[in-house]
């Protein structure tokens, strides 16, 4: 497994762990609704709902930490959690903001190529 692959992987980490603050701790402050364009009236109606949608990013971030934990070993984990990501960006990007295919699907694209050129 390439050092490029892995940095890819732990930066994509880092974000869904931001992605999970930003939805679970920060939805209704202004920080977060500048985010993601919400109003307060919104950010509060949605809060709940906006803390599961962190709670899914956390497990995210998770799996890819537990994955570069395992070293060449964890090959199989990356390859599932990053597909998750894609995935999860894709359908975000064509269903909530165009956006997220560039700071989600993106990211976890050039991580799936890297892992598989090495």
């Amino acid at each position: 497994m390439s050092i490029a692959a892995n940095i890819v992987i732990a930066v994509i980490a880092l974000l869904h762990l931001w992605f999970l603050i930003l939805e679970m701790f920060l939805w209704t402050r202004p920080s977060g609704r500048r985010a993601f364009g919400t109003t307060v009236e919104f950010a509060e109606q949605s809060k709940a709902l906006a803390a599961n949608q962190g709670l899914y990013n956390g497990f995210l971030a998770a799996g890819l930490v537990w994955g570069l934990c395992l070293g060449g070993a964890g090959f199989h984990v990356k390859v599932f959690f990053l597909a998750c990501v894609l995935l999860a960006g894709i359908f975000g990007g064509l269903t909530a903001s165009r956006k997220i295919l560039w700071i989600q699907a993106m990211p976890a694209l050039i991580a799936l190529v890297l892992i598989h050129l090495t």
